[in-house]
């Protein structure tokens, strides 16, 4: 690369500064940098979120400034050359001071981008702006230099504003359907399906703790499972009974539930559970990430791995109530229908319809969201640390291997056997919390139902009436078998969710 002394350096920072300084003022605002832009040929003077992200680069440490100064744009320009230098190297395989597209294309790969052959050329297009066949520093440096570096990788973060962001973006500025959205859509596609195949397998389970909750003269807690067993053993000394008859409540409602229905009983309502996925999901994740982005901007940060972990949580719960609020009514009419006699006539489809019917008839629409504030209020903590959780333990552990192995966090990828184990515990340390708010939930739902025909004035009621007749362990009953189905469920997802992605060519 050829030598600049100090003096040529600063001459060509203070004129690309006067270029967006055009009222002379010695400093530039936002609105400044904007309208600067509109009068070049930069690949991103029409994104205003792109332009955004750059001035936030360019302020640094002083995000909320309304200004910058020529100090602090000389500052970034000093840093951003010296790793676009380095980024220049990187590339430059053969380190003749020409990068080829072979060079490019290569290193895109080297980042784990896997670009395709389209998305290569109109990256290199942007950079071989003299249209000569190759790329020399001074072009490689101008080209990138007023691109934001989100991802610790300048070229990285110039490939996906110079391809993504241009091909979504329109001349009128409006959004444009791409591969890359038609990719969402199937990774979309890939988890709700993952969702239903996972939730179908561990039905049963799901079946078993509505039975249980709805029942009150069954126990399921281990506390309550080990006081019943004892209890048993104590009668059988004084009184013996045949072995047999000593069985666990999980076991009593499996039979119970078998007996009344066969196999079908504990797939009574699935057809609900699966139906909500897809809009769960989309919910929930969804606003999971819109409200990441959101915060990013309250904080001041310009990516949202720079989150705090107050932030982090705040998301998750977020994006639970929202998901909570959207399927809501399919959660009640769910529980409604397996509270309901397995004996009736109605079955199916009909059973659905009547059971819908019969609950408008009682208190309308209303009706469907019985429950709705306790339900909420369990699902901002559940979702709160299960995403949270997840996302703060992937985040350290990304950051301590890739101090171990002296890389980027971005290189660092986590091994399929870490990333179940943090979904499972995530999961059921989140279950375990909030599961007494559930519970007390899902009664006021059912209330009313052949299963559990009491019914409550609300959360107060509910909470004195279900401690009153069965105890602070009662608050916890069916939690066995719902963390029983949260390893399974999480196994079962992943799995299906790699094949998926695979069979949908998303990889």
């Amino acid at each position: 690369m050829p030598e600049e002394s100090l003096t040529e350096r600063l001459q060509r920072h203070k004129k690309l500064f006067d270029e967006i300084d055009t009222k002379n003022n010695g400093k530039f605002t936002l609105e400044d940098f904007e309208r600067a832009l509109q009068f070049t040929d930069h690949p991103l003077k029409d994104s205003h979120f792109a332009i955004s992200q750059i001035y936030k680069s360019l302020a640094g440490q002083e995000a909320a400034s309304d200004w910058i100064s020529f100090d602090k744009f000389n500052q970034y320009l000093i840093q951003a050359e010296a790793q676009l230098a380095k980024g220049f190297e990187n590339v430059d395989r053969d380190h003749d001071g020409k990068v080829t597209k072979k060079d490019v294309e290569s290193y895109l790969f080297k980042l784990g981008l896997k670009p395709t052959p389209s998305e290569v050329d109109t990256f290199f297009r942007k950079l071989d702006f003299e249209d000569r066949g190759f790329v020399t520093f001074e072009m490689f440096r101008d080209g990138l230099l007023l691109i934001p570096r989100l991802e610790g990788s300048r070229v990285r973060t110039a490939f996906k504003f110079l391809n993504d962001e241009m091909e979504n973006i329109s001349s009128e500025g409006d959004v444009t359907v791409s591969d890359d959205v038609l990719k969402s859509v199937g990774y979309f596609l890939a988890g709700g399906l993952s969702g239903v195949v996972s939730r179908t397998c561990t039905a049963p389970f799901d079946r078993v703790k509505v039975f249980l909750i709805a029942r009150t003269d069954l126990a399921s807690t281990l506390l309550n499972n080990r006081q019943e067993l004892q209890s048993k053993i104590q009668e059988k000394v004084h009184h013996p009974v045949p072995k047999k008859k000593i069985q666990s409540p999980l076991v009593r409602a499996a039979k119970t539930l078998y007996k009344q229905g066969g196999l079908r009983a504990f797939y009574v309502g699935n057809g609900l559970n699966v139906l909500k996925v897809f809009p769960e999901s989309a919910m929930k994740f969804g606003s999971f990430e819109a409200t990441k982005k959101f915060l990013c901007g309250v904080e001041g940060v310009d990516d949202v791995s720079k989150l705090s972990k107050v932030s982090t949580f705040v998301s998750g719960g977020v994006g639970g109530v929202i998901a909570q609020i959207t399927v809501y009514p399919i959660d009640t009419l769910k529980y409604r229908i397996q509270c309901a006699s397995l004996d009736s006539k109605e079955k199916g489809n009909k059973l659905l319809v009547k059971t819908a019917k019969d609950m408008f008839k009682e208190g309308g629409v209303r009706i469907f969201y019985r429950g709705l504030p306790l339900g909420l209020g369990g699902m901002f903590p559940y979702a709160a640390l299960d995403l949270g959780t997840f996302s703060t333990v992937k985040k350290w552990y990304m950051k301590k291997t890739a101090e171990k192995q002296h890389c980027s966090v971005d290189d660092v990828v986590l091994p399929n056997y870490l990333v179940l184990t943090l979904g499972a515990v995530s999961g059921t340390f989140g279950a375990t919390m909030v599961y007494p708010i559930n519970l007390l939930r899902t009664r006021l739902q059912a209330q009313g139902t052949f299963a559990h025909p009491y019914t409550y004035d609300g959360f107060f009621d509910v909470f004195k009436q279900t401690v009153t007749r069965e105890g602070v362990p009662g608050l916890f009953k069916g939690l066995v078998p719902n963390l029983a189905k949260v390893a399974p469920a999480v196994s079962i997802s992943y799995l299906m969710y790699e094949n998926l992605k695979v069979l949908f060519k998303l990889e």
